[in-house]
């Protein structure tokens, strides 16, 4: 195609309307087409920021607006940061943590609590948790490989929290037959003395895997046997009918899940709410994604959970900026340890996205750091915070995480704490603590969410059953404008648009301006 443009004089160096030539496609496509065409193509692998984005469409710097400029200077200065902290190298001298000293560790009556505890008496650095999963056709090959796998973290012992990455089949048809059954990736364990065997193989490593997709109580009940899981995760409305994986439709999904969080506040393990991301991948706004973390938060408690682990996915779209990624994280935090008493109590889990990361490695490492330096300024002045930190590994732009690399984005994330606190006690870096911007999107975000829960308890009865968070959904109070299934049983979810506005995710009306919160609610209550 450029050689017949070429050929016909249509670019404008020869006199034609036409001045570039851009390609975006896979990583391996777009190294082709730029090795092909020598740099006559401009290519977009997808990793790009937006200042990048538009200074290869040809942008000159003074003339990118202002605002993102501006507003991305956090960013910036944490990718430069990283960029200096990765090529010292220093991350390799970042050793195990000893956090032996405490009578159950490594048992089977160890736990979570526990361990935070006794990291928090000894100024230890977070917890790690990672995913862990290979995927072998011979599903035999794929568990053993995954037994080697954990036996080898465990050894290095940089993971505090081995996070099994199940086969959709483990969590959907666990215990039966698969032969013509289609699995979706993950490693493919069947049978209770699976699950135990990676238990022992983990020791002193804490374990959790994936919730199940059908029989979800009966399988959290194997999980405590074979695993003394670590903490139990819910996804509440997903992993259903509505995003295709699993076989309920969402208002049994609910049912099951409540009756699950029951089991799980008489057995006293936390509960992580695997939710608010999911609202985000599906186009909901950073209001939606915070309420969902709310709405969770008290249905657990009023369920009697005693140990809430608020995961939170930053960079969720990717294109937010950190000046929202931290708002949005802060809003969602404080609302959130309003129920905090002495029967309730917030765990801080956050974690980088999962479409961030750079197919480029050296890239990803960086892009690991930095998140892993914001995750400190959501309470950058409590040492003790976050608590746990769930790594996603640098590779997993380009291919399936092993325990070397594993092992080094842990390194990559404690160093680029460690590194960051330094310069922030040196006064090198800007205290996002007081940082203006920030507070004022917080507190936008706060209120925003407020109103939402207000209208939410005003006009759905019972709102934190299962009826009545089916209700909540069905109403449109959590906009999903991306939703693929089920789009004709909740018509009033998937009415509203939304779009990136000044960093953040907003709802919009047909002109592409923001829709207040307060006017979203009305809009939905009127025509209940």
């Amino acid at each position: 195609m450029l050689y017949l443009l070429r050929g016909r004089h249509l670019f404008d160096g020869q006199g034609g309307p036409l001045k570039a030539v851009y390609f975006a496609g896979l990583p391996d496509a777009c190294l082709r087409v730029e090795r092909e065409y020598e740099g006559a193509v401009t290519v977009f692998y997808g990793d790009e920021t937006p200042a990048e984005t538009l200074t290869k469409f040809g942008v000159p710097s003074a003339r990118i607006p202002r605002m993102l400029r501006e507003e991305t200077v956090y960013d910036e200065a944490r990718l430069r940061f990283t960029r200096d902290l990765l090529r010292s190298e220093q991350h390799r001298q970042i050793r195990p943590v000893d956090r032996s000293g405490y009578r159950a560790f490594g048992t089977a009556r160890d736990g979570v609590v526990a361990r935070i505890r006794h990291g928090r008496a000894h100024r230890l650095p977070p917890l790690m948790r990672a995913h862990v999963g290979p995927y072998l056709p011979d599903r035999a090959a794929a568990v053993r490989l995954f037994q080697d796998w954990t036996s080898r973290l465990a050894r290095a012992g940089f993971l505090d929290v081995l996070s099994i990455g199940t086969s959709q089949l483990s969590q959907s048809n666990f215990g039966e037959a698969w032969e013509e059954k289609r699995n979706g990736g993950g490693v493919p364990i069947n049978s209770a003395e699976e699950f135990h065997a990676v238990w022992k193989a983990a020791r002193p490593m804490l374990v959790r895997t994936y919730a199940g997709t059908q029989d979800i109580p009966q399988l959290a009940q194997l999980y405590e046997k074979t695993l003394h899981i670590a903490w139990h995760a819910l996804s509440f409305w997903w992993f259903s009918q509505i995003d295709g994986r699993g076989p309920y439709p969402v208002r049994r999904n609910l049912e099951q899940h409540i009756e699950t969080l029951r089991f799980i506040a008489g057995s006293g393990k936390p509960f992580e709410p695997n939710i608010p991301h999911h609202f985000a991948y599906r186009g909901a706004d950073d209001v939606t994604y915070i309420v969902s973390a709310v709405l969770a938060a008290r249905t657990a408690k009023r369920l009697g959970v005693r140990h809430f682990i608020l995961q939170n996915m930053l960079n969720t779209p990717k294109y937010t900026w950190g000046v929202q990624d931290l708002a949005k994280s802060r809003a969602m935090l404080s609302l959130v340890k309003e129920l905090e008493d002495s029967h309730f109590q917030v765990i801080l889990q956050p974690r980088a996205g999962l479409d961030y990361f750079s197919h480029d490695l050296e890239k990803a490492k960086v892009q690991l750091a930095a998140v892993s330096a914001m995750m400190d300024d959501i309470e950058p002045h409590d040492a003790t915070s976050p608590a746990i930190i769930h790594v996603v590994s640098y590779s997993e732009a380009a291919y399936l995480a092993d325990p070397e690399v594993i092992d080094e984005s842990m390194q990559i994330t404690r160093a680029a704490i460690t590194a960051y606190r330094d310069l922030k006690a040196r006064g090198a870096v800007e205290d996002m603590a007081r940082h203006v911007e920030v507070q004022e999107r917080t507190e936008t975000l706060r209120e925003g969410a407020r109103t939402i829960l207000a209208a939410i308890e005003k006009s759905i009865p019972a709102p934190y059953t299962a009826e009545g968070l089916y209700a909540v959904f069905a109403a449109g109070f959590l906009p999903v404008p991306y939703l693929w299934e089920c789009r004709e049983e909740f018509p009033n979810a998937v009415r509203w648009r939304t779009r990136l506005f000044q960093g953040g995710i907003v709802v919009v009306d047909e002109t592409g301006q923001p829709i207040s919160p307060s006017r979203r609610a009305e809009v939905i209550t009127e025509t209940m």
